[in-house]
């Protein structure tokens, strides 16, 4: 319970730190920097290399990988049907594709299922969504953007991306039985443990609603694919393979049920990926999931 009133409490906060003249236009920016470049590689380190690898988990890792592929067949298709422009198109499959596992399933995982539950998440996001956004997603922004972008480019973005190198060292060390203890761990576990609040109110500086932004029927394509069509197609498939009581079906459909992932919305951006678009699937995304969330954790227990 403390966790779930610390989501909210962050997410207020945040909001009301809008109003506040001194804020600096670019504090959520600052803030996601820092998340993305510290306390995502302090958590792949913290909690991969203690985890026990199966073709178990590859389930819910499949997640991320099913939910962005669908989303480039839908979205793609919608896009040369409807006359969608090029930066529409890859904006929709960028941003309802992947979901908000990090900063938002982590802090909402742990909450609700505890450690178990937020390792399984970390996977889900490190193998999954930040692997995606990492190198698929740039693929696709070079696809939809403006101007085209040299391979060696794009190669060079995914290979220098902190959360997947840390992620292939957490890797590593889990498969040579390397894991951290003393001070390095307690440095690593004092990082992590800013993810909550510092993720949250950044989140809080960004949510902007009124009646033209709610206006978009872009905005409802895209966040009906992310809060309805791939957790329905998540809940009913999975059921399929796994228990309704087993965790890893449980953090596979919270998970896919996130609001659109704040980082693919900032690779949209970056690449001019109709960048009003994509600050409103994050921004309105995120507090209409909260009440989504609640319906899909009573539909899975």
């Amino acid at each position: 319970m403390t966790n779930l009133v610390l989501v909210i409490l962050c997410l207020i906060i945040g909001v009301l730190l809008q109003k506040v003249k001194e804020m600096p236009d670019d504090a959520p920016k600052a803030l996601n920097t820092y998340l993305i470049y510290i306390v995502l590689p302090a958590l792949a380190l913290l909690h991969i290399p203690e985890t026990q690898l199966s073709l178990g988990l590859l389930l819910p890792v499949l997640t991320a990988w099913i939910s962005f592929g669908l989303s480039w067949v839908v979205f793609g298709t919608l896009g040369k049907k409807l006359g969608w422009s090029k930066a529409t198109t890859g904006c929709l499959i960028i941003v309802p594709g992947l979901a908000n596992t990090s900063f938002i399933g982590f802090p909402i995982i742990e909450a609700l299922y505890g450690s178990e539950g937020l390792k399984i998440a970390l996977l889900v996001d490190q193998a999954g969504s930040f692997i995606i956004v990492s190198s698929i997603a740039i693929i696709v922004a070079s696809i939809y953007g403006q101007g085209k972008k040299r391979k060696r480019d794009v190669t060079k973005k995914i290979l220098t991306f902190p959360p997947f190198i840390f992620f292939l060292i957490a890797i590593g060390m889990n498969i040579f039985h390397v894991q951290l203890s003393g001070m390095p761990q307690e440095i690593l576990e004092a990082f992590a443990a800013t993810l909550t609040p510092i993720a949250l109110i950044g989140v809080g500086l960004q949510v902007k609603i009124n009646s033209s932004t709610l206006s978009s029927i872009h905005l409802w394509y895209g966040l009906g694919y992310k809060l309805l069509v791939i957790p329905v197609l998540i809940f009913f498939a999975y059921r399929l393979v796994l228990s309704p009581d087993n965790i890893l079906y449980k953090v596979s459909v919270m998970e896919t049920a996130m609001a659109p992932m704040i980082t693919g919305s900032i690779i949209a951006i970056n690449n001019n990926l109709n960048p009003k678009l994509a600050s409103l699937l994050v921004g309105i995304g995120i507090p209409i999931s909260f009440g989504t969330l609640i319906g899909w954790y009573y539909l899975v227990g």
